[in-house]
């Protein structure tokens, strides 16, 4: 973290006093660096955006958020949080999707079945936090969830086995793909048209919310039910945080917060946003797949066993007290 407006206000005052001039104060508000996961005006990166803009008018002489663009223009979205860590940006906007590699836990954010006030109150997010800070990161707060994730698909199918389907995937959703008998595909976001189009995979993991409308032309059907939740985070360099002046975190926290309990899935904010989306699916005939009875048991079981597993096997010491926390 550094200071980007020129020069300091006391550097300021000096040279103004050097040549004789009268010291008129400078403005000398803290700037963070920032960067997003996803492209910049993608639906997914748009809650990160207003995030950042919402601080900035806050933050007035006290703070300022330099938003510096989005994967993959950047870079790639899973080395993101990475380079954030090491210190090439301030904070990042970005998904669990994309810092797994940063912590091997992360997918807990997605799994858990509680408001994100119930996991700061039951101490969720200060556990997690402990282990983010042996990565040199902050949590900040959750500023959006999409809500479930669902597969979506370019043919249908009947039963809940996804043999003979090569799909695309993000970290998240891939060991449950693949326990259903799915061959996987990663790829960043820019490249999922792409991919449905030339047949390279037949279909996709993605939440309800935060789509690319341009899919639906490649995109035939939703499965429900939907499973985990695509949270969305803000997380800073904890070296750069810790530098950071107290009445700027103040600000960058209020902001946060406030956009973490707008997220809530239960709330009427998200609700709308979900009809919204759904209905205008409906309209361009993209069609629901649903698994009920046994079927739709098998579909979410086998999606939280996978992933839970996943968490357990990787981080056997933390994984366990992170299910008891993260979940009723």
């Amino acid at each position: 973290m550094t200071k980007r407006i020129g020069m300091s206000c006391a550097a300021a005052l000096v040279a103004v006093a050097a040549l004789g001039g009268s010291a008129v104060p400078a403005s000398a508000a803290t700037t963070l660096t920032a960067a997003s996961c996803f492209p910049i005006g993608s639906p997914p990166s748009r809650s990160f955006e207003a995030l950042v803009k919402e601080i900035n008018a806050q933050g007035g002489d006290t703070v300022k958020i330099d938003l510096k663009g989005g994967a993959p223009a950047i870079g790639s979205p899973f080395t993101l949080t990475q380079k954030m860590a090491r210190g090439a940006y301030d904070m990042v906007g970005c998904t669990e999707a994309y810092f797994g590699n940063v912590l091997p836990e992360a997918p807990v954010f997605r799994l858990s079945n509680m408001t994100y006030a119930e996991l700061r109150k039951n101490g969720a997010l200060d556990y997690a936090q402990k282990l983010l800070a042996a990565k040199n990161i902050q949590f900040i707060a959750r500023h959006d969830d999409n809500g479930p994730f669902h597969l979506w698909l370019s043919k249908p199918i009947t039963k809940p086995d996804l043999t003979g389907l090569h799909l695309r995937v993000s970290p998240v959703y891939t060991p449950f793909f693949k326990a259903l008998g799915a061959t996987t595909q990663l790829s960043n976001i820019a490249q999922v048209y792409t991919y449905m189009e030339n047949n390279t995979v037949q279909g996709f993991g993605w939440p309800a919310v935060g789509w690319v409308p341009a899919w639906i032309k490649v995109t035939k059907y939703r499965v429900d039910p939907g499973f985990y939740l695509a949270t969305l985070h803000t997380l800073a360099n904890l070296r750069a945080w810790k530098k950071t002046p107290q009445a700027a975190r103040d600000i960058i926290e209020k902001v946060g917060l406030a956009f973490e309990v707008d997220a809530e899935t239960t709330g009427p904010k998200f609700k709308a946003r979900l009809k919204k989306q759904l209905d205008w699916m409906a309209s361009e005939g993209l069609k629901t797949i649903t698994f009920t009875g046994a079927e739709g048991e098998k579909w979410v079981k086998t999606a939280n066993d996978a992933a839970w597993a996943q968490v357990i096997e990787r981080s056997p010491e933390h994984g366990p007290k992170l299910r008891a926390l993260f979940t009723k």
